[in-house]
């Protein structure tokens, strides 16, 4: 699939929309506590987001959809470093506004190996403070090429969340957080496997040393 493309994905007007979203002031940053939610997998299959940090490293990969080819692209980038998560000890989700059926599909689609959240109703993009109400000319871009946003989410609604990573660790707390406003630049997954085993070899070290 290749990232679907927009003038809003390619000019000044990103910045703007961005910057008037307020996202950069509110949303959840490194040492911030993380806001817990409870949301279904494709399956419908409910998940607690604390649940799983409190087992180790918790990475949280806001995405806007399966429509979108940039998170498409992410989320496959992911996939394939799976096994290094695995050997940290880390789980990662990936959350978007979508249905569950939708969600399920875009991990079929894209053959993913981990969990993929639906976050219909906004529970954990409001509690992060990333979800913001598309600007008309968006509507009317997605609209004229049959992104039916507020069908393809179940909630009737244009919103959706800024992209975002997050690194959450196993009292709860925000290690890491890259929140973008180009939608075409994602983080790395190797700087956030950096953090991640930054995160194990200094846990270890206070277990080896009683501190």
């Amino acid at each position: 699939m290749s990232p679907q493309l927009s003038a809003f994905d390619h000019n000044d007007t990103a910045d703007a929309v961005f910057d008037a979203t307020g996202i950069a002031a509110r949303a959840k940053r490194a040492g911030d506590l993380a806001p817990d939610a409870t949301l279904p997998d494709g399956s419908g299959r409910l998940v607690r987001l604390s649940d799983w940090w409190r087992k180790g490293p918790l990475v949280l990969v806001f995405y806007r959809g399966g429509w979108c080819g940039y998170c498409s692209l992410q989320l496959r980038a992911w996939h394939q470093r799976a096994d290094d998560l695995a050997r940290l000890g880390a789980t990662l989700l990936a959350i978007s506004p979508q249905t569950p059926d939708h969600s399920m599909r875009t991990a079929e689609d894209n053959q993913l190996a981990f969990t993929v959240l639906s976050d219909s109703n906004l529970e954990a993009a409001n509690g992060f403070e990333l979800a913001f109400t598309l600007p008309p000319e968006l509507v009317s871009f997605y609209g004229s090429v049959g992104t039916d946003i507020p069908v393809l989410n179940g909630n009737g609604l244009w919103v959706l969340p800024v992209p975002a990573t997050y690194v959450i660790d196993e009292e709860g707390r925000i290690r890491f957080a890259h929140i973008e406003e180009d939608i075409r630049k994602r983080a790395e997954p190797a700087d956030v496997l950096r953090v991640v085993a930054d995160m194990v070899n200094a846990r270890a070290l206070s277990v080896a040393t009683g501190s």
